[in-house]
């Protein structure tokens, strides 16, 4: 969420930044600050009222005490009057604050000055490739075939229990799976990130901090008797850890990893181009989250890259890395890679991993603070990255590795499986 000072300060700019997003901004920066002023208005009106009434109330005590009851008297009439008006004051500012609040949560993050411009995922900016694309036997399969010819995964059995979106992992594929997590996990923590295990669901005050709330897309699963939504990353819990809090400046950088299952609702997801692991309602990711000081946030997200440069380069994947574009960039992202393995069987790219800076966005949504050298509290920056998701990992690990005998493992797994080969 965008400070309010920064609106005042800098409302031009924001509306120029903003067009990179193809948002015309103008207007709800417009209501944004008549709001603001408004409110500002009634504070001022609600705190002269109170202090009249207040002065007026020990007037009347010594009035009182001076025998004068009836002077008294007619003054208690005017606070009556000033205390009704108080009160309309006090209502007429929680709906004008409640109002702000509403259209200041609608204003996405502004982009980095290095976010190209672009309508949507065609325009964002290949910015590095590594790996030799396998090169397949012929009639070689997609993951969903090779699913069910090994029988490592079943998406029918998922639609039984669950519904579409929902697969069941079977032996060496449910192996696989695990060994990933591990793997992942080793790899984070051995990198110098904490692994936590939060929770899969959240209350409200944490969807919003992290942004996920207002849900404008329909994408998180509310638990309504409750009042909780399954978390659709472990960004949200692990965010949300240091919601309010004021981290000491010597405890930069705070690093976690954690694993959870992630739940999203994919609204209006179909075709061929969903289909399989590509993408589910359900399904694992390991996590990388970090809580930063301003002026080493970008240094940060490098580092965030290279991390997963690396991953990808063990597991020897074939990928690629884009910066995303304005028109593509995530709601509270300023700045955001993404990594895409390349489906041989597919012929597509997939994507697999999101990195991202925040910078402030979600800290002042979360009030997540620090005290500078003066002693004066300032907004700490916040990003997250998958390290990894694993379906399309799983999806591009059965496709490229697969043989005319079976399918591979990568050589950094087979610890972790404990066999090198689906046959």
């Amino acid at each position: 969420m965008l400070q309010l000072q920064t609106i005042r300060e800098n409302k031009e700019s924001i509306i120029t930044a903003l067009k990179k997003r193809n948002l015309d901004a103008e207007p709800i920066l417009s209501a944004i600050l008549d709001l603001d002023e408004k409110r500002r208005s009634i504070q001022t009106e609600l705190d002269s009222t109170l202090a009249e009434s207040n002065r007026l109330s020990k007037e009347i005590g010594m009035l009182f005490k001076s025998g004068k009851a009836k002077e008294a008297n007619e003054l208690k009439e005017q606070t009556a009057g000033l205390k009704e008006a108080s009160k309309q004051l006090g209502e007429d500012l929680n709906a004008t604050s409640a109002a702000l609040q509403e259209h200041l949560y609608q204003i996405p993050n502004i982009p980095h000055k290095s976010v190209p411009a672009g309508n949507s995922d065609e325009d964002n900016e290949e910015i590095f490739r590594e790996g030799d694309i396998p090169v397949l036997f012929e009639n070689a399969l997609p993951h969903w075939e090779l699913a069910k010819k090994y029988d490592i995964i079943d998406f029918e059995l998922g639609v039984k229990v669950t519904g579409a979106g929902f697969p069941i992992y079977k032996g060496k594929g449910a192996r696989l799976q695990r060994a990933l997590i591990a793997y992942f996990l080793d790899k984070n923590t051995n990198a110098g990130y904490l692994e936590v295990q939060p929770p899969h669901m959240v209350n409200e005050a944490s969807g919003y901090g992290t942004g996920q709330l207002p849900d404008k897309e329909g994408q998180m699963y509310h638990v309504q008797a409750d009042d909780l939504y399954l978390i659709p990353t472990a960004e949200v819990p692990i965010t949300n850890l240091h919601r309010n809090d004021i981290v000491p400046q010597e405890n930069f950088p705070i690093k976690y990893t954690g694993y959870t299952p992630c739940f999203r609702r994919e609204a209006g997801s179909y075709g061929a181009h969903v289909r399989g692991l590509n993408r589910l309602h359900q399904f694992d990711k390991v996590e990388l989250v970090r809580i930063e000081h301003p002026n080493t946030s970008y240094e940060a997200l490098d580092g965030m890259v290279e991390h997963v440069k690396n991953i990808l380069r063990e597991l020897k994947l074939p990928y690629r890395v884009l910066r995303l574009c304005g028109g593509d960039l995530g709601f509270t992202s300023a700045l955001t890679f993404d990594f895409e393995v390349f489906s041989t069987a597919q012929d597509r790219w997939l994507e697999i991993s999101s990195v991202s800076n925040f910078e402030t966005f979600q800290a002042n949504r979360l009030k997540l603070r620090f005290k500078d050298e003066n002693g004066k509290s300032q907004l700490a920056h916040t990003l997250n990255g998958s390290s990894l998701a694993l379906p399309r990992v799983l999806a591009g690990i059965l496709e490229n590795y697969q043989t005319k005998d079976g399918i591979k493992i990568p050589e950094v797994l087979v610890p972790y499986c404990g066999f090198n080969m689906i046959d």
